[in-house]
């Protein structure tokens, strides 16, 4: 038989053993995005894998909001953040600063998420787009590479929270299998 494990037995950091932690190199970009319970599920995913940062910029809410608190259940406190007015100025202060900046979005010679490689000891920002325009095509041609979720089924695109999930877990596991 298999018991599911109490809280107490997962040996989660608290806060401040977070903010000490070693974080991984990927920063997530959230462009424009509509949804405060899409934000607040970023900030959870975020925290699952001590993401560096993550940048809200545009429309995209910031914490402290009631809504995006009910699905980041904390994670806006371990999480690092900053609100960016422009994301594309952010994306080319990035890039001066050496940070390798990818577009998730389908895009022509997008590299497919399954054939993307990880650089170790490289910082990635991953910039996710609005709800239903997606990324802003100003920010797509500024970025360095544009990279793509492959999907087989009648849809045309995830929604933003779950395409940061697979987007994250993916570089995640390429990092610390190499």
């Amino acid at each position: 038989m298999k018991r599911k494990l109490e809280n107490s037995e997962l040996d989660r950091l608290d806060v401040e053993g977070f903010k000490n932690a070693e974080k991984s190199p990927i920063i997530l970009i959230l462009d424009n995005i509509r949804s405060l319970n899409n934000i607040g599920s970023v900030f959870r995913t975020a925290d699952a894998f001590l993401i560096e940062r993550i940048y809200l910029c545009g429309i995209t809410a910031t914490p402290p909001h009631k809504d995006i608190r009910k699905t980041a259940l904390g994670a806006t406190e371990s999480v690092n953040w900053e609100y960016r007015k422009s994301t594309l100025e952010l994306v080319k202060e990035l890039k001066k600063e050496g940070v390798s900046t990818i577009a998730v979005e389908q895009a022509e010679n997008a590299t497919m998420l399954n054939n993307f490689q990880v650089n170790t000891g490289e910082t990635m920002a991953f910039v996710l787009g609005n709800e239903v325009k997606g990324v802003d095509q100003e920010v797509v041609s500024a970025c360095d590479e544009v990279l793509e979720i492959p999907q087989f089924g009648t849809k045309h695109s995830l929604n933003i929270s779950v395409t940061a999930g697979v987007v994250v877990w993916d570089v995640w596991a390429k990092m610390n299998t190499l």
